[in-house]
């Protein structure tokens, strides 16, 4: 069966166009208000900015584990789902005043949803939670190392913190 895809557009900001594609899952039944969600976790990661100069736009792609598990293993030859991917634009030849192109972020719903579950997490948060963290891959940062690491992690603290939602790191102040 295949689900109804469509897009939103985020209008509300003349620096940030964040683009909104349901293409499969239940996240219109799980978070009746996801796109307010996507809109405020996006836009939380980059708070800590400037990372960029004139408009950007990133787009967001809500899908299954499926369409996951096919992306990871193409683009990063891993054969299973996971929670959250990003694949940052580098877009350097764009024409001047043409807006940034940040890139592209990719959620799992069956994944997010188990690890919420697991976690014992609201789904909501979870879910605010892969798009803050896969945002600032976009922005450049990343985990693979330790000092990597102590440098993302508390800007997902922060963003997380001026949405309301606890620090997923309990280790980390």
């Amino acid at each position: 069966m295949n689900m109804p895809t469509w897009t939103v557009i985020d209008a509300m900001s003349v620096d940030l166009e964040i683009d909104i594609n349901v293409q499969a899952g239940s996240w219109c039944k799980a978070l009746p208000d996801f796109e307010d969600l996507c809109m405020r976790a996006v836009r939380a990661a980059a708070n800590g900015g400037p990372y960029w100069d004139g408009p950007a736009e990133v787009s967001v792609l809500l899908t299954d584990d499926a369409a996951v598990q096919i992306l990871n293993r193409d683009w990063r030859g891993k054969d299973k789902p996971t929670n959250v991917l990003s694949f940052p634009a580098g877009d350097d030849d764009m024409p001047p005043g043409a807006p940034v192109l940040l890139g592209d972020i990719a959620v799992a719903f069956e994944t997010t949803s188990r690890e919420a579950l697991e976690q014992n997490k609201p789904f909501a948060d979870h879910f605010s939670h892969l798009l803050v963290h896969g945002m600032l891959h976009l922005l450049g940062f990343d985990h693979e190392t330790e000092q990597d690491a102590d440098e993302m992690e508390p800007l997902e603290i922060e963003a997380l913190a001026g949405l309301g939602i606890d620090n997923p790191y309990p280790d980390r102040s």
